[in-house]
């Protein structure tokens, strides 16, 4: 492998881009949806199947991998990508936002977070150095800061000590994560909807300096409308040669508005929870395969999506395995869902190289109004 990680623009169409990310495992398209694996694994999928619906990097999950199976255990057996036979790279985050959702008990300091673990109720304390290392551990191809992320609502003070915690944080994740040739660290922008701490905490990281930056405490209950108001600018204040990462997003319309507004990376847990609740994404809307509506219909989910899914069965098919809680039921709508949201950003990639991406958009919303679908 080589040691070159590296971040270039190929095209832009508005504040839309498209570019490429290398990394010694491989090249990242962007725009650039990421599948979460939390626990070492995308749920309900093969790790070639993930690559086969044209996933270039996948996510994992800090503080779920360090309570199981432990990463001194995943150090020992080779790294995450032998122990979960991920061949392309892997992003890791931090642990800091499972941390202010998931774990209980917690208390925070200055130096990290003591929590209760939400799975055996055994203590542990995360801070940005254990962050580091945890994540050098599993063999991160992209490490991210360690941050706190509260939950909005949240006052402005509570959000701006926040903030400020987080970059404090951020500077010693700096230091603990040295150097490491091949390897990137990300930064996280956080401030809440308030505009002057977003700068300020944009400042903060690019004075410290990262490899990529992060748009993160958005997709936390502030809805949509909130989330592209701070989108507007949040992008154009960090490095234009560096890549944008928004965490945790999300819909297909919110995706589709976070690249047109500048963002190259996102993932969610959405497409594989969704595959395995019977909700299913499609060019025109979202089918509920639990509906009864389906158990007599031919068609395919999608007639133009080439997926396992649509070519080998109806969705009459795929009603009865929902309804029989079969495991063959999670596996096909998963690969449908996260093959949709592959093709969504081929879409959006071709389109931005060609010039053409507020027509695409257009075609997007147009489609998903006219629907065929029946309500969630």
């Amino acid at each position: 492998m080589t040691a070159a990680f590296n971040f270039e623009v190929k095209a832009t169409d508005g504040k839309a881009r498209g570019g490429v990310i290398t990394t010694p495992r491989g090249q990242i398209r962007t725009p650039a949806f990421m599948p979460v694996g939390t626990a070492g694994t995308v749920k309900a999928m093969l790790p070639d199947s993930v690559a086969a619906t044209g996933a270039d990097i996948i996510l994992g999950n800090t503080y779920h991998l360090m309570l199981r199976p432990t990463a001194e255990r995943i150090d020992r057996l080779g790294g995450l990508h032998r122990f979960m036979n991920w061949r392309g790279p892997i992003l890791t985050d931090s642990g800091g936002f499972q941390v202010m959702s998931l774990a209980e008990l917690r208390k925070l300091t200055e130096d990290g977070v003591t929590f209760k673990s939400h799975v055996d109720g055994s203590r542990h304390t995360l801070t940005p150095e254990r962050s580091m290392e945890i994540q050098r551990l599993l063999g991160s191809d992209i490490v991210m800061c360690f941050d706190e992320c509260p939950a909005l609502p949240a006052t402005d003070d509570e959000v701006a000590r926040a903030m400020r915690l987080s970059m404090r944080w951020a500077e010693r994740s700096r230091a603990a994560f040295g150097d490491r040739p091949g390897h990137a660290l990300f930064g996280i922008m956080q401030g809440g909807v308030t505009r002057e701490l977003r700068e300020e905490s944009a400042e903060a990281l690019k004075s410290i300096g990262f490899d990529g930056y992060a748009v993160g405490g958005l997709a936390v209950g502030e809805g949509q409308e909130a989330m592209f108001g701070v989108l507007d600018y949040a992008p154009d204040c960090l490095p234009a040669d560096k890549p944008r990462y928004l965490m945790g997003v999300g819909k297909p319309d919110d995706i589709v508005g976070a690249v047109a507004r500048g963002i190259d990376m996102m993932d969610c847990v959405l497409p594989t929870r969704s595959g395995r609740t019977g909700q299913v994404f499609t060019r025109r809307g979202v089918v509920n395969i639990k509906n009864a509506r389906h158990a007599d219909d031919p068609r395919p989910l999608d007639e133009e999506c080439a997926c396992p899914a649509c070519r080998h069965y109806s969705r009459a098919y795929l009603h009865h395995v929902f309804r029989a809680q079969e495991i063959i039921s999670s596996m096909l709508l998963t690969w449908h869902n996260l093959h949709y949201y592959q093709d969504l950003m081929a879409g959006m990639r071709a389109a931005i190289a060609e010039g053409r991406f507020a027509d695409w958009q257009a075609t997007f919303h147009a489609a998903r109004a006219e629907g065929d679908i029946a309500p969630l």
